[in-house]
């Protein structure tokens, strides 16, 4: 499944409008960028996507976080998935939020983060492909650790990949495992181009001209 990593409205309306796009991914820099009130962007964006739409929490302590949680999972209680930075703190919030609200843990960087997230009833977990492969030399390497331990858990956890570049790192990041692709609108429009395909429709219309 493709998703959307933008904030922006007219960028996800854009998306949603092609069909290609089940869902939308936020952080609190995308959201920033947009310049508006969170809460109002969260509503607008779970009335224009058909699926899933990840909200990250920002709030600091723990009680703070679990307010935050419950009054964005509210906004839309079956399309909300709540975004939580990987520390291990922070799983111990997952513990009491899930199964009833589900969560994503992201900032994931290594395997055993990933078992983490799993113990805790993580629902998704997200690497940064294009980031660990700048840090760690490898994201793909990550990404299929990671579904390694997924099967090996028997638990139903799926991976959504993001810190996506490029066309090509999207269908590596595929076939690597991951379950999901969150993507840029340029990175969505790129992946239906290509300069063969361009001068095959260049050569029909030639032909029929």
């Amino acid at each position: 499944m493709i998703f959307i990593d933008s904030a922006d409205i007219k960028e996800v309306g854009e998306a949603v409008e092609m069909g290609l796009v089940r869902g939308c991914t936020t952080n609190p820099a995308l959201l920033a960028k947009v310049g508006l009130e969170p809460k109002k962007v969260i509503t607008e964006l779970c009335q224009l996507v058909p699926g899933p739409v990840f909200y990250q929490l920002t709030a600091r302590t723990r009680q703070e976080k679990q307010r935050e949680a419950l009054d964005f999972y509210n906004i839309s209680p079956e399309k909300i998935v709540l975004k939580i930075p990987m520390t291990t703190e922070n799983m111990a919030l997952v513990t009491e939020l899930s199964p009833e609200i589900p969560c994503a843990a992201t900032a994931v960087f290594s395997g055993y983060q990933t078992l983490l997230a799993v113990e805790a009833g993580c629902t998704y977990v997200i690497p940064y492909v294009n980031r660990a492969s700048k840090l760690l030399g490898d994201g793909l390497k990550l990404v299929r650790e990671m579904l390694e331990i997924i099967r090996v858990s028997g638990k139903a956890v799926e991976i959504v990949a993001a810190s996506i570049k490029s066309p090509d790192e999207a269908v590596a990041a595929f076939i690597a495992g991951a379950h999901h692709l969150t993507i840029p609108l340029a990175v969505l429009r790129g992946m239906g181009e290509h300069q063969f395909s361009q001068a095959a429709i260049a050569e029909f219309d030639r032909v029929q001209g």
